[in-house]
């Protein structure tokens, strides 16, 4: 909502000191929040002055008709002499009243006005358009004014009124009231305890007869409608300047004079209101819910479905408007309109939510409507329609006009005086709670400790006494609740929160770069991980109401974040990229629907239960994805690039601070590469338990995300690796010096190394401190299909120096245990 703040003064008696930001600042604190304070015409410098057209020449001999003016402009010249100013327009006469700028002055936007020669003639300033004062849109000629709107040479800023403060706020959905001038006021007031002039406040005369005929089909979708009729309505009739001017610095832009004047209304009280070209209504007016099938041209030219959820005004032809959303082409008001019939209704706020949202048009109406409007406003709003309509169209309004209502019950809340202060932890005086809330319009009753309060019908927002302690809060300053100091100890991170973090900390010290990615995915990003069709991450929760409808399912795999995130990267020339995420993934646990819990009571056991089955699993996991090099290239030496082995590193680092060691074995897992996949074991309470998987991508994977070639990832559940977590002992360290044994094993290409090394750990026995790979070698000294693999043995006792003779007997049972499990022979 825009708010312009001499539009504002009209109705609120606000000191003359008080800036617009100062306002702003204000009502933010009090929960209105003012986004920007926007200072139109700030940059506008004269002299820019009313001129009367003396003389017209018209220039031929160019491509488009071009007008040689002298314009009487005063002494704003500083010679009286008739101005001399060349202009394209042709809307405007000689004796015209104009604005004209001059030269030394500045329009908005830096548009710094000179004297120059063009076509062939001397101009000295510039006749001036609508768009370029700033005032509206309006690109068909210059501003013409109306006789005794100002005097020639006389400053043109003020009277204009180009220059002013407007607010925009930002207006939640639950402070409706706040989108017309009449509830910002009204807070304004309330703030600066001065006197509020509502606009609604007119005489409103009982009709004296039926009017248009009418009426509400089901109460539940309406319940008050109201036709004001004005006859003799001049169609051609132009909208005044200062109307204009408002509606643009409140974001409205002007149409017509029957348009903009139920815009104006909209904007001062809240309503909305529809104009109706009276003679193509066919019979009575009806608010129903439309039939199934029903179509309706909008103003939009869009032919549109109507569902039996929207309300509909319609009359004996069909339905002319979606109620509360947008009216019909067919009953549109035109420029032979003269009989204007007006339009006020107080429609029930979810159906016109729904048909917003469901049509997709959303319009100023809609937001009102579904934020909720004031269900007394109506018979004031079209009165003060149809009198704009007689005093500036030359309209008669007819007095007869009718009233259709249903009224609904009075609501009446039941509070503790000291409820206010109790949500807040503040002991607020004696009678505040009651001053506040009559304030705002509240009728308030008070029986000892007890307030039975009537919110007034502009607040449809305020339910239960939490609301109405909300009002007593925000006006007496949340800026005003103390800081407190929580009084209990705090209990810290839990094992689980600290070992996530950890996690998290290791991989960034490793060279990763956290990314947090939407937890939403699409069919075709599981078809681009190339998953069969009975892959059990294809089995998803899918969303009832999606944000993008091409990805309505929760993900089941962190992999397809991770690898948009990759390719979004690299296509912004970032090509060496390691990226991790930690987070859930969400499995489908097929137990039923939830319950919907009741807000009155706790839930039960069994409510909870069938709450807990219907969740889906949701474990939390760590994806890795590298591309690129790994290691740059520099003065130590060439680099190298990112591949399978790294991704597996960086599983196994992710274990290790756990404390849990990774077992390694060859796999085939899309969207891995079969031939470059590993899957990642944990033991269990003894037993093995998968955790994960690594590798290098997919090649067709790889295509699908737009990855660069042989990208290399991880994926790894850290429940599970968790759950692996034993005691942690704190490691003996031994004085004693160490004794290294190197040994080359000659085995078959396809004995994995990571099995080799469990087997001379397993045979090295107590005296092994540690077996570390460095080297591999295939070529013809070992033979076709053959590989030699060698280790460092590091053997160290605890309370002795180790002999010979010691080391070399563990080495001898670590080479016996490697020949026994994998006929691994030493090389010679």
């Amino acid at each position: 909502m825009r708010v312009p703040m001499t539009w504002l003064r009209e109705y609120v008696d606000l000191p003359a000191d008080v800036t617009a930001r100062e306002l702003a600042s204000r009502l933010t604190l009090a929960g209105l929040e003012v986004e920007t304070v926007e200072a139109l015409g700030a940059d506008l410098q004269g002299p820019l002055v009313f001129g009367r057209v003396l003389e017209i020449e018209e220039l031929t001999g160019f491509k488009k008709p071009i007008r040689f003016c002298r314009v009487d402009v005063g002494d704003a010249n500083g010679t009286g002499e008739p101005q001399e100013i060349v202009c394209g327009a042709r809307n405007f006469s000689v004796g015209d009243l104009i604005v004209a700028v001059l030269p030394g002055a500045e329009l908005p936007g830096g548009f710094e006005i000179g004297a120059r020669k063009t076509y062939g003639r001397m101009s000295a300033g510039m006749i001036c358009s609508a768009t370029e004062l700033g005032l509206w849109e309006d690109h068909t000629g210059i501003v013409v004014l109306p006789e005794g709107f100002g005097e020639p040479g006389q400053d043109a800023i003020g009277p204009l009124g180009l220059r002013e403060d407007v607010l925009d706020i930002a207006v939640t959905p639950d402070r409706g009231y706040a989108l017309s001038m009449r509830g910002v006021a009204r807070d304004a007031a309330t703030l600066y305890g001065v006197d509020m002039h509502d606009p609604a406040e007119i005489a409103v005369a009982e009709p004296t007869g039926e009017g248009h005929p009418a009426r509400i089909e089901d109460p539940a979708l309406a319940d008050r409608l109201v036709l004001r009729g004005a006859n003799g309505f001049d169609p051609e009739a132009p909208t005044p300047l200062w109307m204009k001017r408002r509606l643009h610095q409140s974001g409205v832009r002007p149409v017509s004079l029957a348009v903009d004047v139920t815009n104006y209304v909209m904007l001062e009280l809240g309503q909305p209101l529809h104009a109706w070209d009276r003679d193509r209504l066919q019979g009575t007016v009806t608010v129903r819910a439309a039939a199934a099938g029903e179509k309706l041209e909008t103003l939009d030219h869009v032919q549109r479905s109507l569902d039996t959820d929207d309300i509909v005004i319609a009359d004996e032809a069909g339905a002319q408007a979606v109620a509360g959303v947008m009216g019909g082409l067919d009953t549109e008001i035109g420029l032979a309109s003269t009989a204007v019939l007006v339009e006020a209704a107080h429609f029930d706020q979810m159906h016109i939510a729904r048909a917003s949202r469901r049509h997709q048009l959303s319009s100023e109406a809609s937001r009102r409507f579904e934020r909720g409007v004031d269900s007394a406003v109506q018979a004031a709003a079209a009165t003060r329609a149809v009198e704009l309509l007689a005093e500036l169209g030359g309209a008669s309004v007819e007095s007869a006009y009718t009233h259709v209502t249903h009224p609904s019950a009075d609501r009446t809340i039941t509070m503790r005086v000291t409820h206010p202060g109790s949500v807040a932890g503040v002991e607020y005086p004696e009678g505040t709670t009651e001053k506040h809330l009559r304030a705002i319009g509240c009728a308030v009753a008070r029986d000892g400790e007890t307030l039975s309060v009537s919110p007034p019908t502009w607040r449809p927002d305020l339910t239960d006494p939490n609301d109405l302690a909300e009002e007593v809060i925000r006006f007496e300053g949340y800026e005003n609740i103390p800081a407190v100091r929580l009084s209990g100890p705090g209990r810290g991170l839990t094992d689980s929160q600290r070992l996530r973090r950890a996690f998290g900390r290791m991989l960034a010290d490793t060279g990763h770069t956290e990314v947090l990615s939407y937890p939403f995915v699409g069919e075709r990003d599981l078809d681009g991980l190339q998953l069969g069709a009975e892959d059990p991450r294809r089995d998803s929760v899918r969303l009832a109401n999606p944000l993008n409808d091409e990805e309505p399912l929760l993900r089941t795999t962190l992999l397809p974040g991770l690898f948009k995130t990759l390719a979004r990267n690299v296509s912004r020339g970032l090509n060496d990229v390691a990226l991790f995420e930690t987070g859930l993934v969400y499995l489908p646990s097929h137990g039923g629907n939830a319950p919907v819990l009741p807000v009155d009571r706790g839930p039960s056991a069994g409510e909870l239960e069938r709450v807990d089955a219907a969740l889906p699993h949701q474990p939390r996991r760590v994806g890795v994805v590298l591309a690129g090099r790994a290691e740059r290239d520099g003065w130590w030496g060439q680099g190298r690039e990112a591949g399978w082995a790294d991704a597996i590193q960086s599983a196994r680092d992710v274990a290790r601070v756990a404390g849990v060691g990774l077992e390694v074995e060859a796999a085939g897992h899309t969207p891995w590469h079969p031939g470059r996949c590993a899957a990642l074991y944990v033991r269990v309470e003894g037993e093995r338990v998968l955790a994960g998987h690594a590798g290098e991508l997919h090649p067709r994977a790889i295509q699908a995300f737009g990855l660069p070639a042989r990208t290399a990832a991880a994926e790894i559940d850290l429940d599970v690796v968790e759950s692996a977590r034993a005691e942690v002992r704190a490691p003996e360290i031994s004085t004693y010096p160490v004794a290294t044994q190197d040994v080359a094993l000659v085995v078959d290409e396809s004995v994995p190394v990571g099995v080799l090394s469990d087997a001379l750990a397993e045979g090295a026995g107590d005296l092994l401190e540690s077996v570390r790979l460095f080297d591999v070698y295939t070529g013809e000294q070992v033979g076709e299909g053959r590989k030699s693999v060698a280790f460092a043995l590091r053997f160290r006792a605890p309370d002795r120096t180790l002999t010979a003779e010691e080391a070399g007997a563990a080495r001898d049972a670590a080479v016996s245990s490697a020949a026994e499990r994998t006929g691994a022979s030493l090389r010679g």
